[in-house]
């Protein structure tokens, strides 16, 4: 499992930092028929979404992972089993 959909996550919502700055200048108006801050809005989004969802598969992989390392005559702690 890499860390490229996080990364990606970074560079996405790096774009929409930048197309903000851009639009907050005056340098650019719209990216085709479509007005700049909406085009940011959705870059970052998409980008914030991969970045939490990696690191919530990989807090999920880390759980897995901590419940097969224990011994089998030992009951795994669950926080929410006492809910």
């Amino acid at each position: 499992m890499t860390r490229a959909g996080r990364w990606v996550g970074y560079a996405l919502m790096a774009a929409a930092l930048l197309l903000a700055v851009a639009m907050r200048r005056g340098l650019v108006a719209s990216i085709g028929p479509f007005p700049v801050a909406a085009v940011a809005l959705l870059v970052g989004m998409i980008g914030v979404m991969l970045v939490f969802t990696d690191l919530m598969v990989r807090g999920l992989y880390a759980q897995v992972e901590t419940a097969a390392r224990a011994a089998p005559g030992e009951e795994w702690e669950n926080d929410d089993a006492d809910r």
